[in-house]
């Protein structure tokens, strides 16, 4: 993943100025900074949900800005996952349906999406369940993470992903995403307001002035 001289602005104010940003496969970067200051904006560049005014966003090694709006949208399902703050999952469905909707909307067969998802909540310890909304806070989590997971995406997004759980279920929660990058081989980044989860990424980054710098030199 590798954003280059990134810049976007909005109501005349200036959310992204040349930001530059490369994270390899396998490893991890965290980015924080108050509210507002274009956390949400770089997470929506990266999804290709916002157009920025100049630069490159490249994902699975291409650079998004040049697709047509349904090949952006193809790339998307194949090569981006998702996780936000409160999962965005449909309660009345099973945890194996919610992370098969991803698969689904990629075009894949029903049994394949089945048996891939099935795989994935047990490899991530997502007890069986008649509808997701019986689940604790930290297992709806490890759902959300298995359905941005399904598709084996290239870049693994998460906004404020222990945002809304506290204790052992936040650990627990940013032990299973810090171990993605090197387990399923993906790039990860974190937005986070938690020190302590942004300290667990191997490039730590904070927003200064529309620009990312690292998060010790700020310090």
């Amino acid at each position: 993943m590798r954003l280059s001289d990134v810049a976007y602005g909005v109501a005349g104010r200036r959310l992204l100025d040349g930001v530059e940003l490369t994270v390899p496969a396998g490893r991890s970067a965290s980015v924080m900074g108050p509210s507002g200051c274009g956390k949400s904006t770089l997470l929506m560049c990266l999804m290709g949900l916002i157009r920025p005014g100049s630069g490159t966003v490249e994902v699975a090694g291409q650079d998004i800005m040049r697709l047509s709006a349904r090949g952006l949208a193809a790339h998307r399902r194949r090569h981006i996952g998702m996780v936000f703050q409160f999962g965005e999952l449909l309660p009345e469905l099973t945890p194996a349906e919610n992370v098969m909707i991803a698969s689904l909307l990629a075009g894949d067969a029903v049994d394949d999406a089945r048996s891939r998802a099935e795989k994935l909540l047990a490899d991530l310890g997502v007890p069986e369940a008649a509808a997701t909304q019986d689940l604790s806070g930290g297992e709806r989590q490890r759902v959300a993470v298995a359905r941005a997971l399904v598709n084996t995406p290239a870049l693994l997004l998460a906004d404020e992903p222990t945002g809304a759980l506290d204790g052992e279920q936040r650990e627990a929660v940013a032990d299973l995403l810090f171990s993605t990058p090197r387990e399923h081989g993906c790039t990860l980044i974190v937005v986070t307001h938690d020190a302590s989860v942004a300290r667990r990424a191997d490039i730590q980054l904070r927003f200064h002035e529309g620009r990312l710098v690292s998060a010790q030199e700020e310090r």
